[in-house]
């Protein structure tokens, strides 16, 4: 697969998205269960290692 550089406004869409879904999810939750923060924790896995890679395979290449 064809590694996408991300720009820092889709980093930024990604990371907005991201809490506003958990917000959501707290939110309408009736009661918060180990399910919940599971969910929480692994859609943060998801979502932020791979903008963790993209920042820092970008701030390799310029050295």
């Amino acid at each position: 697969m064809a590694k996408r550089k991300l720009s820092n406004s889709q980093i930024v869409c990604f990371t907005l998205l991201w809490g506003i879904l958990c917000y959501m999810l707290l939110t309408y939750s009736k009661e918060i269960t180990s399910e919940t923060i599971f969910a929480i924790i692994a859609s943060g896995i998801i979502v932020f290692v791979p903008i963790y890679k993209n920042i820092r395979s970008r701030n390799g290449n310029k050295s």
